[in-house]
């Protein structure tokens, strides 16, 4: 029997680190996923994540904001980050969609998309479930 998740597209091949705007009281640690209280992100070699959402396409230029969104919302859904850094990851989004090229006003889009549909995504209501085979 084996156990697995489904829904992911993407499977980082290199551990990716950036800072972020948001310092949790104490360091997270999870087997993907690294925050510590200076705001240092890291997602680990490995990580799946499913790309940007919605209507969005999967282009360069939004490929590693969805990374780091994802991996935040991930972080939220499991209760290992306080909700009200929501909107923090959500910016954080759009900051990084215009640092990889994208255009401000398709940003401002992507920011508004994920700011008004994104709540059930950091919901732990919403974590993917275990299914088993066979």
């Amino acid at each position: 029997m084996i156990r697995y998740r489904n829904g992911y597209a993407y499977q980082l091949v290199e551990s990716c680190q950036m800072l972020v705007n948001i310092h949790p009281p104490e360091d997270i640690v999870t087997e993907w996923v690294l925050l510590n209280g200076e705001g240092f992100l890291s997602i680990l070699r490995g990580y799946a994540w499913d790309g940007p959402s919605g209507p969005m396409p999967d282009t360069s230029d939004s490929m590693r904001g969805s990374l780091a969104h994802d991996a935040l919302y991930q972080l939220m859904r499991e209760g290992r980050l306080d909700a009200r850094y929501r909107d923090v990851a959500d910016k954080l989004l759009r900051e990084i969609c215009i640092e990889d090229g994208m255009g401000h006003p398709m940003a401002e889009l992507v920011y508004q998309a994920v700011h008004i549909f994104g709540d059930p995504y950091a919901d732990p209501a919403s974590e993917k479930p275990v299914i088993e085979a066979p």
